[in-house]
C-alpha cells in the first residue's frame, strides 16, 4: 500500500512539472481602460487646406470689389509673399532676399533667449513667493503694476539705457512674457488641494518634498499653460524689440 501510494505522488509530482502553469492579469489590469488608437482622419488635413482656401478667395473677392485707387490697402497674397522673399534684379529676374531670412533668424534667438529667461526667472520667482505669503502680499502688486506698464512707452527709454544692440531686444521680450508663467505657476502652486496637504503632513513630509512631489507635479498644468501663453508672447517683443532698437544690428 505504501509503494502504491509513493507511485501515486510521483506520477503528480511529474504531471505538475510538465503542465505550463500561466498567470492571467490582475482584475486591475484587466479592468483597466486600454489606450485606444485614434484612426486616422482624412479631415485633419482636407479641412485647413479648405479654410486656407476659403480665407484666399476672400481675401481676393473682397479686394475686387475695392476701387482700382483703393486697392492698394489691401494687396494680393502672392505679391506680399514675392515682395518679402525676393527682389527685383535689373533684368527682371527674381532672387531671394537673403536679409529677410538673416533678420528672422536673429528674431528667433532673441525670441527664444527671452522666453528660456522669462521661463527660469518666473518659475522661481514664483516658487519663492509661495514659501510664505507675505513675500506673494509684498511683491504681486509691483508684478500688476509691471504688467500693466505699456511696452510701447518705456522701450525707448530703455534703449537709452542699455543701447540698440541685442540685450534691450531680450529685456523687453522677458518684460512681455514673465508674467503669465509667474501667474500661472504661483497659482497652480498655491491652488492644490488642502487633503493632499494634510497627507503630506502626516507623514512629515518636508518642505523640499512637498514642493517637488506635490505641488510642482500637480501645478504642471497650471505652468504649461503660461508657457504656451509666453511663446506667442515672445514673438511679439521681439517684433517690438525690432520697430524701436532698428538702428542696431
Amino acid at each position: 500500500m505504501m509503494t502504491d501510494i509513493q507511485d501515486r505522488a510521483s506520477q503528480v509530482e511529474t504531471t505538475t512539472n510538465m503542465v505550463d502553469v500561466t498567470v492571467g492579469p490582475s482584475p486591475v489590469e484587466r479592468d483597466a481602460p486600454q489606450a485606444v488608437k485614434e484612426p486616422f482622419s482624412p479631415i485633419k488635413i482636407i479641412g485647413p487646406i479648405v479654410v486656407f482656401g476659403l480665407v484666399m478667395a476672400i481675401w481676393y473677392g473682397a479686394r475686387s470689389l475695392l476701387a482700382p485707387y483703393k486697392r492698394f490697402v489691401l494687396p494680393p497674397p502672392h505679391h506680399i509673399f514675392t515682395k518679402a522673399f525676393f527682389a527685383t534684379t535689373a533684368d527682371g529676374e527674381y532672387v531671394i532676399r537673403k536679409a529677410i531670412f538673416r533678420a528672422t533668424w536673429l528674431d528667433i534667438k532673441v525670441a527664444v533667449i527671452g522666453l528660456s529667461i522669462a521661463i527660469v526667472l518666473g518659475v522661481l520667482t514664483a516658487v519663492v513667493m509661495s514659501m510664505a505669503k507675505w513675500l506673494e502680499i509684498s511683491f504681486w502688486p509691483y508684478l500688476v503694476a509691471l504688467q500693466a506698464i505699456p511696452i510701447l512707452t518705456v522701450s525707448p527709454l530703455i534703449g537709452a539705457v542699455m543701447g540698440y544692440g541685442q540685450a534691450p531686444r531680450i529685456l523687453v521680450t522677458i518684460i512681455i512674457t514673465i508674467f503669465p508663467i509667474l501667474s500661472n505657476t504661483l497659482f497652480g502652486i498655491t491652488g492644490v488641494d488642502n487633503g493632499f496637504h494634510d497627507l503630506f503632513t502626516l507623514h512629515k513630509a518636508s518642505r523640499w518634498t512637498r514642493l517637488m512631489k506635490l505641488q510642482l507635479p500637480a501645478a504642471s498644468p497650471a505652468i504649461f499653460a503660461g508657457f504656451r501663453i509666453s511663446a506667442g508672447l515672445a514673438v511679439i517683443g521681439a517684433i517690438v524689440g525690432d520697430v524701436f532698437f532698428r538702428a542696431g544690428e
